[in-house]
């Protein structure tokens, strides 16, 4: 997975959904308003033959204004030409669109988003993940509250911080609705209010590649948090402490809490993305990956923690993500830089995957294992293509195909992700600075659809199971959050977005 200079300084960036131009505004009229007025009103008997001098200006005035008419009528003409060619706004899709002029933005359009908020960070973080909560499972009211946690890629080494927020009063996207005048103005999901953000740092020696929190936080109480850094480290936080101070006023955060519980050094100084905690071992287990290839399995003891000697290797080829199954307890999968999927199961005594898969002739940079359905799992690739393969069909006998697969991005799949709350929803970012929202779910031969790619031209070759683009510069990560239905945290180079469709 590749990096992003640190040397760009953060500036607020506005997501987008449709292109605009600065000349798209008529200019103002030649004439002025006060000129008209007076000629309007302007006596025909008056002094206009004191002088030849006089005759002569009124008379060039007359002829001035005349052509002023006639050159008002030719310039809008010729806008309302230039509106015919160019539209004022267009659809803007990565695939096909150009890319934007010095002189273009792009902007959101409100009306199809539930809820968006953008949070500007110091520096450009590689990884996000969300903190499970108390406040409630299926929360669709607004304002919003959610606990997220980030670590920073800073100019220099020292200034790396891990940062965890809590982040509230987050309202719902505002769209005025002109027929609607009988609207209850009492209404709490329309309540528009300022977003707040508390956050806590722990300083860091090094850039983060990727962060992942126990999905158990909130079931036990310990908000185990584990980074995979640049120096080839595994921290292990505990940010129980952190959470807490967020809900208490007054309460101190010992100095014990702001050091990490635990260390894996058996990566020695090769970094890694591979990171990923058991869905079904709440005591804490956890499995990194690292560019040699190397894959280490970390358990905790009722004292310690303890990871395996030996590692789990197939090839030289880096360990780009690893994803615990979410059906069985000692499996998992990795994505490699060698265009392969593996199958392993941690009872293996000679640590070497169960099935390998050839999914892509590129790098295969993330892979996601659904929730709903345990033998349904979606890799991401480096030549912008993904797909879903269904695991019964892995054998060491024939080479599957995948159920699923797309190539609608023209750039590297930096993230994918299974809606936790929805099987046939799928999130997919990318380096072309987009995510993308699909279902699985939709048919190609709906009538509906059928219907509207006839009416839109622009939409022929765009797949029926794309819902939704949104557009985030430098986008690497996004997480769905469990408790928020259709909720999403991506992180990109404008900071962190928290955002909410209709589609979803």
């Amino acid at each position: 997975m590749s990096k992003r200079s640190a040397s760009d300084e953060l500036a607020q960036s506005v997501n987008s959904a449709v292109k605009t131009t600065k000349d798209s505004l008529p200019p103002t009229n030649a004439v002025e308003e006060g000129d008209v007025d007076m000629g309007e009103f302007e006596d025909p008997y008056g002094d206009e033959f004191e002088s030849d001098g006089e005759i002569i200006e009124v008379d060039s005035a007359n002829e001035d204004d005349d052509m002023d008419e006639e050159g008002k009528s030719k310039k809008i003409e010729e806008l309302e030409r230039d509106e015919e060619k160019e539209p004022e706004s267009t659809i803007y899709l990565p695939h096909k669109s150009k890319p934007l002029g010095p002189d273009e933005v792009l902007e959101a359009d409100p009306s199809v988003y539930e809820m968006l908020h953008n949070v500007n960070l110091p520096w450009p973080c590689l990884t996000v993940d969300v903190l499970p909560d108390n406040l409630g499972n299926e929360r669709r009211t607004y304002p919003a509250s959610l606990y997220v946690t980030t670590a920073t890629q800073a100019s220099r080494a020292k200034d790396n911080e891990l940062i965890t927020m809590k982040l509230s009063s987050l309202s719902k996207t505002l769209v005025k609705d002109e027929d609607d005048d009988d609207q209850d103005e009492d209404d709490d999901d329309n309540e528009d209010v300022d977003p707040i953000m508390d956050s806590e740092t722990i300083p860091l020696k090094h850039t983060t590649n990727r962060i992942r929190v126990s999905p158990h936080a909130s079931e036990t109480g310990e908000y185990l948090t584990a980074t995979m850094s640049e120096s080839g480290e595994v921290l292990i936080y505990d940010l129980s402490s952190q959470f807490k101070a967020f809900d208490t006023p007054g309460y101190m955060i010992p100095k014990s809490s702001k050091r990490p519980i635990h260390t894996i050094r058996n990566h020695g100084n090769v970094e890694g993305y591979g990171l990923d905690w058991s869905p079904l071992i709440n005591t804490g287990s956890l499995l990194s990956g690292d560019c040699s290839g190397r894959i280490y399995a970390t358990s905790r003891t009722s004292s310690n923690w303890v990871t395996d000697k030996t590692p789990f290797f197939a090839s030289d080829s880096s360990i780009e993500d690893i994803q615990w199954s979410t059906g069985e307890n000692t499996v998992f999968a990795t994505a490699g830089c060698d265009g392969y999927v593996r199958v392993w199961d941690t009872r293996s005594k000679k640590h070497k995957p169960a099935i390998s898969v050839a999914a892509s002739k590129t790098d295969v940079n993330v892979i996601s294992w659904s929730e709903k359905i345990n033998y349904l799992l979606a890799s991401g690739h480096d030549d912008g293509s993904w797909g879903v393969w269904d695991l019964r069909n892995f054998n060491a006998q024939t080479t599957p195909s995948p159920v699923a697969h797309y190539d609608f991005h023209k750039s590297a799949i930096t993230s994918i992700s299974f809606n936790p709350l929805d099987e046939s929803i799928i999130a997919v970012s990318s380096e072309d600075n987009t995510v993308t929202l699909w279902d699985l779910a939709v048919e190609a031969d709906d009538e509906e659809i059928t219907e509207q790619r006839k009416e839109l031209q622009e939409l022929h070759d765009i797949p029926p199971q794309l819902l939704f683009v949104h557009w985030q510069r430098d986008v690497k990560d996004v997480r769905w959050h469990k408790q928020i239905p259709g909720c999403l945290v991506s992180t990109g180079g404008d900071g962190l977005n928290i955002w909410k469709t209709i589609s979803v």
